[in-house]
């Protein structure tokens, strides 16, 4: 029996919003400085994963899906690329 009945039931949308909301948090500990910058780029790209999981879900192909699929992920790199630099701009300690 198919348990999903709306992108909210999705474990991958799921972990990602648990991921947004960690985010969002973090970002919150950067300089004010970083406002329009790294804060900023960091929140687009994780709100990103999640609509792009929620408007994949709402196409009707498999291939639409995929390729939204695709772009979350891609979005994701992006954020992991992004704690790397607050972490080598000293915002954050990761090790």
């Amino acid at each position: 029996m198919n348990d999903i009945k709306t992108f909210e039931d999705l474990e991958c949308w799921k972990k990602a919003r648990q991921l947004r909301l960690k985010i969002s948090e973090l970002v919150k500990t950067f300089p004010r400085d970083e406002k329009y910058g790294l804060t900023s780029q960091i929140i687009r790209a994780i709100r990103s994963v999640t609509h792009n999981i929620a408007e994949g879900y709402g196409r009707f192909h498999f291939r639409e899906n995929a390729q939204f699929c695709r772009t979350s992920r891609g979005s994701l790199y992006e954020v992991l690329d992004q704690v790397i630099v607050a972490n080598d701009e000293g915002f954050i300690k990761l090790y």
